[in-house]
């Protein structure tokens, strides 16, 4: 059974005896229990975004609907339709139900969704065992269903399915442009994902970066040094720049070639380091279930709309990465410490996700929120303490350039990119702190 500690007061819709409610925290077991099939499954880094975003929707809207605190996203995502309260349900729960249609979601989206289906059961067994009644789990089920039917709907229109339709991407073999790297040679990840339809945003060119510095073998121009910082970078890497770029990394599918054998290792995707670390701020800042599941809504909103913006432009200005660059033009054998991801380099993704989430969380939680981050130690990496979500975005951008897979053009101008994609979720989802 899941263990459900610091239980609150019943949620309405409880009928006879009242059991404890649900909490923040099991929230967060349901983003753990995604991310783990997302890393079963070798999810992408810009596909888990979508995922997560749907399935918040999912549990935001019961929530949304059961409490006039929370308002709908009828009229402020882009054409998320008027839903309607199924009215014929009675006696449920809200936040199971909450919780159910975020898992009923994520069953339905992910490859292997199935697998949830243990956890769910969990779930309800210790509902069970806390004293809910069969009849209100199973209405709890009924009313999550119907809600998830619709946000099914919902993100079945966001054209992500008819990507399957386009031609095969092909890179080009042009000086300057990007190509497959090193050791596997994996193809571009989602091209066309600036096709996907924006949740916030008004389009995924609303907040255009501006141009990458123009590619160039000059040794005196500004593109020579942008390879001279990397390469000098990558030649003697401090044991703390090492550290930083590893906790950062977040690559779903590392592959290491040692001569005889290529080995893989899984990792979880950066969208989900940063919902772990909304979870831990909704748990130390005590916030409730609803104003919890607001929040983990509002970051994967923003997540989903950056990773559209920025693929967008990784595909446009399609420019080259460190590896190839300086392996071509300054050293055949340097290598970076990190594996270098299988798509164009300006913008870097974790720079405007990260400068996304930062804001967002900072919308909530304020300027100087201190906490630790554990999220990763699951995957064999110590925590790391922060004194702000901006500083933590700071660090998570820097990190590319400590790893060697980003120029600090696409850095600096992720940030920014990032930052203001955040702030237009704020504006356009309206949800006070």
């Amino acid at each position: 059974m899941i263990e459900m500690t610091g239980c609150t007061s019943p949620t309405p819709r409880h009928a006879g005896n009242q059991p404890p409610a649900l909490t923040t925290a099991v929230i967060g077991q349901v983003i753990t229990q995604m991310t783990e099939v997302m890393v079963h499954d070798i999810t992408n880094p810009p596909l888990a975004a979508r995922f997560f975003s749907y399935a918040c929707l999912a549990g935001y809207e019961v929530v949304a609907q059961n409490n006039s605190a929370f308002k709908s996203m009828h009229g402020s995502l882009k054409d998320y339709p008027a839903l309607k309260q199924p009215d014929t349900i009675q006696q449920y729960d809200v936040r199971l139900s909450a919780l159910l249609a975020m898992l009923a979601t994520a069953q339905k989206m992910q490859p292997s969704g199935k697998l949830l289906a243990v956890f769910e059961q969990q779930l309800l067994d210790s509902c069970r065992h806390l004293g809910y009644t069969d009849d209100v789990i199973n209405n709890s089920k009924r009313y999550a269903m119907a809600v998830s039917k619709k946000i099914l709907a919902y993100a079945k229109a966001d054209r992500y399915n008819l990507i399957s339709n386009y031609p095969r991407y092909t890179p080009l073999d042009k000086a300057g442009c990007w190509y497959p790297t090193p050791p596997a040679f994996l193809p571009a990840v989602e091209p066309y994902f600036n096709t996907v339809r924006t949740l916030a945003l008004d389009t995924c060119m609303q907040f255009p970066a501006p141009p990458p510095v123009a590619f160039s073998t000059g040794k005196k121009t500004a593109f020579y040094k942008l390879l001279l910082a990397n390469y000098t970078e990558g030649r003697k890497v401090p044991a703390e720049h090492r550290i930083i770029a590893a906790f950062w990394d977040c690559n779903p599918f590392a592959i290491q070639d040692d001569g005889h054998l290529i080995l893989s290792s899984k990792k979880i995707s950066p969208g989900a380091h940063w919902l772990g670390i909304t979870g831990i701020a909704c748990e130390k800042a005590g916030k409730g279930f609803e104003e919890s599941m607001q929040i983990y809504t509002s970051v994967a909103v923003g997540l989903l709309d950056a990773f559209i913006c920025c693929w967008d432009e990784k595909f446009r200005s399609n420019r080259i990465r460190p590896e190839t660059a300086i392996r071509k033009y300054i050293d055949p054998q340097w290598v970076p410490v990190l594996q270098t991801p299988p798509f164009p380099e300006y913008l870097s993704g974790h720079s405007v996700i990260s400068a996304c989430s930062a804001t967002i969380l900072t919308h909530f939680f304020g300027n100087n929120f201190s906490y630790t981050d554990n999220v990763e130690v699951a995957y064999g990496l110590p925590p790391r303490s922060f004194t702000s979500f901006q500083q933590a975005a700071q660090e998570a951008a820097i990190s590319r350039f400590y790893g060697g897979i980003h120029f600090m053009d696409a850095i600096e101008n992720g940030l920014v990119v990032g930052g203001k994609v955040g702030q237009w979720v704020i504006q356009k989802m309206n949800f006070r702190p």
